[in-house]
């Protein structure tokens, strides 16, 4: 019998580095998908076995059916998981975000996984039982942060879609699950978090005394996820205070947004 397979989006760093090299400890076949033909190189390189690369943009519908066709030839005829991983960051008060911004934030991060999820549905089918759709949501879902809006606005989208899809798809025996991670250390933080600013996300995130969760942590969690029956994975400490907060303490989650949009402000004085 083939052994099981996973494509991943977003697979040339962080998260979906991680998870690649999660799930190939664990003898799976990886495919990975990026727009960053090198990263997913290096990603590969540090895979025990051979890995498929599939360069694409995750806004392209009919790419992602190239994609997973080249990834199931490759893998002997199956795909057991779709990570759909890929992302971008961005923050900053709404005023100052451009329509370009948002644009491309809502269509990778919300759009890009819809498409995924449509792509991936007949090939889970075809391996269910015991298939799943894991979908990287955010901590950014659970309550609605300032410089946040079109960022969680997203992620609320991929918390929803995957409550659906667990509905929609549970007869045919098809796992839909997310992850909900809080600050991850990744390459991603060292990016700004708008055009507008030169502030790196990381320096941020340390003035408002947030912690980092190492990247391992989130693809154990994946890991955790194929096999489990909760529908979320919370990931970080952050991530498990606030949907505690967001349940029983609303006002202190307030006071933290306040915090966060005074760390905002004084990183970009």
């Amino acid at each position: 019998m083939a052994r099981k397979a996973i494509f991943i989006t977003g697979g040339g760093s962080g998260i979906g580095r991680a998870i690649a090299l999660r799930f190939a400890a664990e003898g799976w076949f990886i495919g990975l998908g990026d727009i960053d033909e090198q990263g997913m190189e290096a990603t590969a390189a540090m895979l025990a076995g051979a890995a498929f690369r599939f360069r694409f943009d995750v806004r392209d519908r009919e790419a992602w059916d190239e994609a997973l066709r080249g990834f199931a030839n490759a893998s002997g005829g199956r795909i057991d998981v779709l990570a759909n991983n890929a992302g971008v960051p961005l923050g900053g008060p709404l005023a100052e975000l451009s329509r370009e911004e948002i644009d491309r934030t809502l269509d990778i991060n919300l759009k890009g996984v819809i498409y995924g999820a449509q792509a991936a549905y007949p090939w889970l089918k075809a391996s269910a039982p015991g298939s799943c759709l894991l979908n990287t949501a955010s901590a950014a879902a659970l309550y609605g942060m300032p410089s946040q809006s079109i960022y969680a606005a997203a992620k609320a989208g991929v918390r929803s879609l995957t409550e659906t899809l667990d509905g929609e798809w549970q007869p045919d025996g098809i796992r839909v699950r997310s992850l909900m991670p809080s600050f991850i250390d990744t390459p991603l933080l060292s990016h700004a978090p708008n055009a507008r600013s030169n502030v790196p996300i990381r320096q941020v995130v340390t003035t408002a005394g947030l912690e980092f969760t190492p990247v391992e942590e989130v693809a154990d969690n994946a890991w955790a996820a194929i096999q489990g029956d909760k529908v979320h994975y919370l990931v970080g400490k952050t991530a498990r205070k606030m949907r505690f907060a967001a349940k029983w303490m609303p006002g202190q989650l307030r006071k933290r947004a306040a915090q966060l949009m005074k760390a905002h402000e004084d990183a970009t004085e």
